[in-house]
C-alpha cells in the first residue's frame, strides 16, 4: 500500500465512521418509532377491538369495562412480549458472539429446553408452585444445560466448533424435548397446563408474575452490557484478544451467565420460544454492523419488536380465537433457519 494511498484512506476514513454514525441513529430513531406503535396496537388489537381513546383512558386511571380489560390484561400481556422479545433477542445475540456461530440460538443450543425440562421436574416430582422457584428452576436447568452442550461440543479434535456446538445442542434439545413429555404422561393432573405452557406465550400474563422476574433481567442487561466490549475483541479469534489484553476465559463466562439468565428468567414464565435469538441478531448486523456495543441494544429492541408482532399477528389470524406466539415465532424462524444454513455453508460452520 503507498504513502498516497494511506493518505487518502485516512482522510475517508473520518467520513465514514461519520456516515455509519448517522446511519445507526436513523435505524434507532425508526426502531423506536416502530416499537411505540407496536405497543399501541398490542393494546388496542385482541378479542375485542380498544379505540386509542379508550386505551388512553385506561392509562389515565378511567375506570369503565373496557378500561379495566385494558389494564388488567393487555398492559401486563404487552409488558410481558416487549420484555421476553428482548431478552430472547439479546441473549442469541451473546451467544453467537461467544461462540461465532451464525445458528447459535437459546431454542437451537438447547437451553430453552433445559429450563423447560427442570421447571416440568420441579412441578411433577417436587410441587413447585411459586413464581421464585419457577424462576431458579428454569436459570438452574438453563445453565446445566448450557455447560452440558459445550463440554459435548469441546469433545475431539479442534475443539468447540460452531458445527459440532449446533449439533450437540439440536440432539440436546430433541432428547429434553422427549424427557419432558416422560415426566409429564404419567401426571394427568398437571399435564393440560404444562403442555399450554410447553407451546410458549405470553397470554395470561399478570403484574404478579412479570415483577419477580424483573430482576434477573436487569442483572442479565447489565452482565450483556459489561461483556459487549470483550466479545469484540473475542471476534478477532481468542489469541489476538488475549493478546489485545482481554481475558478471554472472563468474557465467556458473563456472556454465558447473562444469556443464561435472560433464557432462564424468560423461559420460567412464557415457556420456551424459538428462533427470536436467531433472527433478530442477524437482521440487526445488517441494521448496525457487527460492534458489540450497538448490537447488544439493538437486539433488544429488535427481539421486542418482533415478539410484540408475532403476538399480534397470533391474536389476527385466528379471531374471536389466538395463537400462541411460540407457534408465530416458530413459522417465521424456521425457513430463516434453513435460509441461514444454506447461506452460510455447512462446511463454512
Amino acid at each position: 500500500m503507498t504513502a498516497k494511498t494511506l493518505i487518502s484512506f485516512e482522510r475517508l476514513a473520518p467520513r465514514l465512521r461519520e456516515r455509519l454514525r448517522q446511519n445507526r441513529a436513523f435505524w434507532l430513531a425508526a426502531m423506536l418509532a416502530v416499537l411505540a406503535v407496536l405497543l399501541a396496537a398490542s393494546l388496542a388489537i385482541g378479542t375485542r377491538s380498544v379505540s386509542l381513546s379508550d386505551v388512553a383512558g385506561a392509562l389515565a386511571g378511567h375506570a369503565d369495562t373496557i378500561g379495566e380489560a385494558v389494564v388488567t390484561m393487555r398492559i401486563p400481556r404487552t409488558l410481558l412480549a416487549l420484555l421476553a422479545g428482548a431478552a430472547l433477542g439479546l441473549s442469541g445475540a451473546l451467544m453467537q458472539g461467544m461462540t461465532r456461530n451464525p445458528l447459535a440460538d437459546p431454542g437451537i443450543f438447547g437451553v430453552n429446553m433445559g429450563a423447560s425440562l427442570a421447571v416440568v421436574i420441579g412441578v411433577a416430582w417436587f410441587g413447585i408452585a411459586s413464581s421464585q422457584a419457577y424462576i431458579w428452576s428454569a436459570i438452574l436447568g438453563a445453565g446445566v444445560t448450557a455447560v452440558f452442550v459445550y463440554a459435548v461440543g469441546s469433545l475431539g479434535r479442534g475443539g468447540a466448533t460452531p458445527l459440532k456446538l449446533t449439533l450437540a445442542g439440536a440432539a440436546t434439545s430433541i432428547a429434553f424435548a422427549s424427557l419432558v413429555i416422560a415426566v409429564v404422561l404419567p401426571r394427568g393432573d398437571i399435564a393440560g397446563g404444562i403442555r399450554s405452557w410447553q407451546i410458549g406465550g405470553v397470554g395470561g400474563a399478570t403484574f404478579e408474575r412479570i415483577l419477580p422476574v424483573l430482576p434477573f433481567l436487569a442483572a442479565g442487561l447489565v452482565l450483556a452490557l459489561v461483556s459487549a466490549r470483550k466479545l469484540n475483541a473475542m471476534a478477532l479469534g481468542d489469541e489476538i484478544a488475549a493478546g489485545l489484553g482481554e481475558n478471554v476465559s472472563l468474557g465467556r463466562a458473563l456472556s454465558a451467565l447473562s444469556s443464561v439468565l435472560l433464557c432462564g428468567a424468560i423461559t420460567a414464565v412464557c415457556g420456551p420460544i424459538g428462533f427470536v435469538g436467531l433472527v433478530v441478531p442477524h437482521v440487526c448486523r445488517l441494521l448496525v454492523g457487527v460492534d458489540h456495543r450497538w448490537l447488544l441494544p439493538f437486539s433488544a429492541l429488535v427481539g421486542a419488536a418482533l415478539l410484540l408482532a408475532s403476538d399480534i399477528l397470533g391474536r389476527i389470524v385466528a379471531r374471536p380465537g389466538e395463537v400462541d406466539v411460540g407457534i408465530v415465532t416458530a413459522l417465521v424462524g424456521g425457513p430463516f433457519f434453513i435460509w441461514i444454513v444454506r447461506r452460510q455453508k455447512v462446511r463454512e460452520l
